[in-house]
């Protein structure tokens, strides 16, 4: 039988039970970009298990797609005493999923787990003398000094977003995973109906309370839900995917393979469309813990192999118009981005000088572990330039292919690579991510607290952390920059514009990455 036939068959037995023919208008069906393995936003940065957090997660701010932040679950807030005391007011009425209220204690415990894994949570909890929750709508923070971002940490889009839950569940070790599902956000995980690897569910959560004030925009303004059900499918592979989208058996593809492009874009009744302005910024991670990347000599030889272009090709094809290359340690066109140090990216390329380079540091044939996602068409591209560039440097490269879910929980574990453990593996975080030194955890190098990689580069960190508070922040990004092409926690292999389809009867899509409120199905 058809792999497209047996698709069309599985989906439609999977939701037979529930969605009948009136349904069907109020039931959106979306392939997510990978399968989603990990449900806890605050155990991983992965972008799959953000995107389904802020179907169950509300947040006390938002950001809209002008990188703003406003009010979302809060009514208010004052600031007193010179920056040194907040307190924010929730808004009346908000409710869990389990239909217990939203408290300030919950809120008060939810920023605490997410305080110990964020970037930017981290930097806010080091200026935190006391949080409290002094009655059922107050949360009161009191700082040893000004940090005015304070609304863009608990409110940012990108990952790890601070998701609000019940204290019960936000008092769960920050380092252990949370599976039960209990949000305050517009919809419900149905974990009964989630099959692994196959289909993951939500429904509208009729006690959901949408900001009142507004215009909806990515993050911020009113949550308005107009669907019933939110299914993602899960399994198929991109070719699968693709002719589901064109027989309407699914309604949204999140990341269609470039090379299906031009058949979906002559689809009448297909719309291709870039939602997000600042893209995906790609990275090889190295791991600092062990040999050969715990020598930065043998991390910086390879500045000199990368070539981003093979990269960017790989993943978006010929089409200049969808990636860039030369491209540094923040995104292209934010605010910190600029072209201090890149003289070592920019260069042409020289294999010889890095092999040489790597020998010289001491290399002596040790087995590198490559980890390679094989199910998300841009991860696996990747992933196959960089093994052929390591080998071609002179390194023996162990490629292991696996599901990106894999990846995300072999990538946490810091053993050796002959004990489970990894040397490098590539990833892309979206342009937000990386558009400053706050929010950019793959720049973070302070060990054993760093994102999974954990260098370790205490110069550089004290540049990051500096960053805050510094009078100058664009000198002192484009200080980071040249320490981080010194230090090379990892290697930047170039910027691609994810294109995402859906059908034409889809309308209010908003910008940014996948969210499901806002959205209309004729």
């Amino acid at each position: 039988m058809h792999r497209r036939t047996l698709f069309g068959i599985g989906a439609g037995l999977l939701a037979a039970p529930r969605i009948a023919t009136a349904q069907a208008a109020r039931t959106l069906r979306f392939v997510p970009q990978a399968d989603l393995t990990v449900l806890d936003p605050i155990w991983t940065a992965a972008h799959v298990t953000r995107h389904h957090s802020y179907l169950v997660f509300d947040t006390l701010f938002g950001q809209d797609s002008r990188v703003q932040v406003s009010h979302q679950m809060l009514a208010g807030h004052v600031v007193e005493a010179d920056g040194l005391r907040w307190t924010l007011t929730l808004r009346d009425g908000l409710r869990f999923h389990d239909g217990e209220p939203v408290l300030a204690r919950d809120c008060v415990a939810s920023i605490r787990r997410w305080g110990r894994r964020d970037i930017l949570g981290r930097l806010l909890m080091a200026r935190v003398e006391d949080l409290s929750a002094p009655d059922d709508r107050s949360i009161v923070f009191r700082l040893s000094r000004p940090f005015p971002q304070l609304p863009l940490a608990l409110g940012k889009a990108g990952s790890n977003l601070c998701a609000i839950m019940p204290e019960r569940l936000a008092r769960i070790d920050a380092f252990t995973q949370i599976t039960e599902m209990v949000g305050s956000g517009p919809f419900r995980f149905l974990a009964a109906e989630q099959i692994a690897g196959a289909r993951v569910v939500y429904e509208r959560f009729a006690g959901y309370r949408p900001q009142e004030s507004g215009t909806p925009d990515f993050m911020a303004g009113p949550k308005i839900v107009h669907l019933d059900r939110v299914e993602w499918l899960t399994n198929p592979d991109p070719g699968t995917a693709a002719a589901a989208l064109q027989a309407g058996e699914v309604d949204w593809v999140e990341q269609p393979l470039v090379d299906l492009l031009p058949l979906l874009r002559r689809h009448r009744g297909i719309q291709l469309e870039t939602l997000d302005p600042l893209g995906s910024v790609g990275i090889m991670r190295l791991n600092a813990l062990h040999p050969p990347f715990n020598n930065p000599a043998i991390r910086q030889a390879l500045l000199h192999a990368v070539n981003q272009s093979d990269f960017m090709r790989a993943v978006a094809g010929d089409d200049t118009s969808l990636w860039r290359d030369g491209v540094g340690m923040f995104c292209p066109e934010s605010p910190s981005a600029s072209d201090a140090g890149m003289e070592v990216i920019a260069a042409p390329r020289d294999i010889e000088r890095a092999r040489r380079e790597i020998i010289a540091a001491g290399y002596r044939g040790e087995p590198l572990v490559l980890l390679a996602a094989s199910d998300i068409a841009s991860l696996k591209a990747a992933s196959e330039v960089a093994g052929d560039m390591l080998r071609r440097v002179g390194l023996n490269v162990d490629y292991q292919a696996m599901d990106w879910g894999t990846v995300v929980q072999r990538r946490a574990k810091r053993e050796a690579p002959e004990a489970g453990g990894w040397n490098a593996f590539c990833t892309f975080n979206s342009g937000l991510d990386q558009a400053s030194p706050a929010t950019h955890a793959w720049l973070a190098t302070s060990g054993a607290s760093a994102a999974p990689g954990w260098p370790d580069d205490p110069a550089l960190e004290a540049l990051r952390v500096g960053w805050l508070d510094a009078p100058d922040p664009m000198q002192v990004a484009q200080d980071i920059q040249r320490r981080a092409l010194r230090a090379v926690p990892y290697v930047p292999i170039g910027q691609y514009f994810n294109a995402t389809a859906f059908r034409r009867n889809l309308s209010g899509i908003l910008r940014g990455f996948p969210v499901f409120w806002n959205i209309r199905k004729a």
